[in-house]
Order: structure tokens, then sequence, then C-alpha cells
């Protein structure tokens, strides 16, 4: 083959080459560009429940200088406290009573700097009860222990905690319907965007939350969700 010849042909082969390695980039960039375009986008989801669980811990102190009458008198404290509960219906196996707490005081005091009292005896008796309503009623009667001279700690698990045991069976409800509103945000950035939403790139659950809906109503639970959602946009 005669040399011009030759080099025709390799000039031919060489466009050719050229003009598919850039066809072949434009495509590439093109998905570059499409599968790097993303938009990251927040949906949340609540819901209002009732508490299922209460836990009401009542702490009592007593103190004196004679042992014998501290532990008789936290005795007698306890039985009121028992027979409060049990007065407001509640059985044997919702109240626990904790193992007493001795203090003396006079240990690792000496002279002037001794206190009045040598003892501290206390201990706690506390409701664990799914009857949310009456733990309520018997919170608002409270005051009838303190009447009987039972001198309630309530710096120490003073008030009742309320709780909701059923998250479970609420969450995948709440999931859903965050990413549901996560997806409409999605979709109204994309058209703002003259764009469309694509498949999802990553999705976080995010934060469960569950909270008292006010302070003045901690036995109702205001139950919160929040995903985060990655989708991909296409032109």
């Amino acid at each position: 083959m005669p040399a011009p010849t030759r080099s025709v042909i390799a000039a031919a082969v060489i466009s050719l080459g050229l003009i598919g390695a850039g066809w072949f980039a434009s495509q590439g960039m093109t998905k570059l560009r499409t599968a790097d375009r993303y938009v990251t986008v927040k949906g949340s989801a609540e819901k209002i429940v009732d508490a299922d669980l209460v836990v009401w811990p009542l702490s009592q102190t007593v103190g004196g200088n004679e042992l014998g009458m501290v532990q008789m008198q936290l005795d007698a404290n306890t039985k009121a406290i028992r027979d409060f509960l049990t007065g407001a219906g509640f059985k044997d196996d919702e109240i626990v009573v904790s193992p007493p707490r001795l203090e003396d005081r006079w240990t690792y005091a000496y002279g002037d700097n001794r206190p009045p009292e040598r003892y501290r005896y206390s201990n706690s008796v506390t409701l664990r009860t799914s009857r949310v309503k009456e733990a309520l009623a018997a919170l608002r009667r409270s005051g009838d222990i303190v009447a009987k001279g039972v001198m309630l700690n309530t710096e120490e698990g003073g008030g009742p905690d309320f709780d909701y045991t059923q998250l479970n069976e609420v969450k995948p409800a709440l999931i859903a319907e965050a990413t549901a509103n996560a997806r409409k945000s999605a979709e109204q950035f994309a058209k703002d965007s003259g764009a469309r939403i694509g498949g999802i790139r990553s999705a976080n659950q995010g934060i469960i939350s569950i909270e008292n809906r006010d302070a003045g109503s901690p036995q109702i639970k205001k139950i919160r969700v929040v995903t985060t959602v990655e989708y991909f946009l296409k032109d």
C-alpha cells in the first residue's frame, strides 16, 4: 500500500477514535452530572397518645436519736403509704417497697459539729401500674398521706413518671408519613428548579422522640419522628 494511502487511513482511524472518545466522555459527564445532583430534605410526623404506664415513687425520711424509735416510725409511715395506695384500688403487685437506707450522721461528726438527730432512715414506696386514670386520681389526693404525718421527700423521686410503651406499634406508620412528607418537599424543590425526582440516594430514620404534650399534662405524650432523605435529581 502506498505511503500516502496509509497516512490517510491512519488519520481517519485517529479521527474516528477521537470522535468516539469525545462521545463516550460526553456521555460519561452527562451521567456524572445527573448522578451527582441530589437534594436533601427532611420530613416529620407527629402523633398524640395517652401514657399507658405510671411509675410513682413516694420517698420518705424519718430522723431521731433512738434507732428503735426511728425504725418504728419508718414502718408506720410505710404502712400509711401502702394503705393509701391500696385504698385507691391498687393491688399489692403494683406496689414495691425499697430496702430502707440508714445513715448514722454522728459517725464522722464530733463536738459542736454533730447534728441534732443522729439517725436518718429512709425508703421509697413505688407504685407501678398501667391504670393511668386511677393513678391520676390518687395523685390529686396525695395530701391525705401528709395529713397522716408522713413527710414525703419531693426532691427525691417525689413525682410520678408517665410513659408510653407501645412505640413499636405506631413507629412504622409515623416513619412512612414522615418519609412521604420528605418526598413532597423534594418534589416541590425539583419543580421549582426545573428538575424531576429520581431514586433515593440515602435515607436516615433520624430522631424519634416522646415528650409531654405540655407541662400541665405529663400523662399525654407527643411522639415525633423526623426522617432525612436524599433524592437524585433528573433533568
